[in-house]
């Protein structure tokens, strides 16, 4: 796969109903994320059903800029897939029932070829499917250079309600969202989970974000977010300069091309 191929799937666009987003509660690492969002970033908008979707692990490695080639990417990849497969996880739907939900149906792997076959479970297809309002989309490449996992969903919660401009959350609802809810302390919940996410938004994705904690007498209720769209050419590209250093960092930038 050559370098233009690489952006060009790097800029495939994640589509999400904003239910899956702002009400379904699931913990997955880093790793999880990668597969799942790449596993989205492919589903076509004219699709109807989920088909199985096929890719190598080479291919998958170099759209996210994962540089190991010791070996070790197919037994961790097969080790992730199967972990994915394995979680579940609650949406609540309109009319307040919770629904167990599975990411995954069927995975196959070609250990010679190192090629991966993966269908999403049926059940997602009201979230994930010919998605006319209520949903958020946003591409691919604003994720992958994110290390956190907090980041990422932060992300997704932060851009499906960025139409607001401002939106806050009970922090204890925001640490359930983000299964962050080992964070019992104020100030470890701001160190491990807010800044560095916030940080990592803001350097490698499409919006900017500041927050404000909002006591009720001496103890912090409230996280309040101001969220706007980066949309001067220069604040954008200096974020896919950041995006394309840690995700190419043995090759020239794209950005030292022109």
């Amino acid at each position: 796969m050559n370098r233009q191929e690489i952006v060009a799937l790097r800029e495939y666009k994640v589509v999400k109903h904003n239910d899956l987003i702002q009400k379904a509660r699931y913990q997955l690492t880093r790793q999880e994320q990668k597969v799942l969002l790449y596993l989205i970033s492919k589903i076509k908008p004219e699709d109807v059903d989920f088909n199985y979707q096929e890719f190598s692990i080479a291919d998958f490695c170099d759209i996210c800029g994962i540089q190991d080639r010791s070996g070790g990417n197919y037994a961790a990849i097969k080790a992730t897939i199967k972990n994915l497969a394995d979680i579940s996880h609650w949406v609540i739907e309109e009319d307040g029932s919770e629904v167990l939900m599975r990411w995954i149906e069927k995975v196959r792997i070609n250990k010679k070829s190192g090629v991966i076959k993966i269908r999403l479970d049926h059940d997602m297809k009201p979230y994930l499917l010919q998605l006319n309002e209520k949903f958020t989309q946003y591409e691919l490449l604003y994720t992958l250079a994110m290390k956190s996992q907090y980041s990422v969903r932060l992300y997704e919660l932060l851009r499906s309600y960025e139409y607001k401009q401002q939106w806050a959350f009970d922090i204890d609802e925001l640490k359930r969202l983000l299964s962050a809810e080992n964070y019992t302390r104020y100030p470890d919940f701001k160190r491990y989970v807010l800044d560095r996410s916030i940080r990592e938004i803001n350097e490698f994705s499409d919006v900017a974000v500041i927050y404000e904690p909002i006591k009720a007498g001496r103890k912090y209720i409230k996280i309040a977010f101001s969220i706007k769209q980066k949309k001067e050419l220069g604040e954008r590209m200096q974020t896919w300069k950041k995006i394309d250093e840690i995700l190419n960092p043995a090759q020239m930038s794209l950005f030292e091309q022109i």
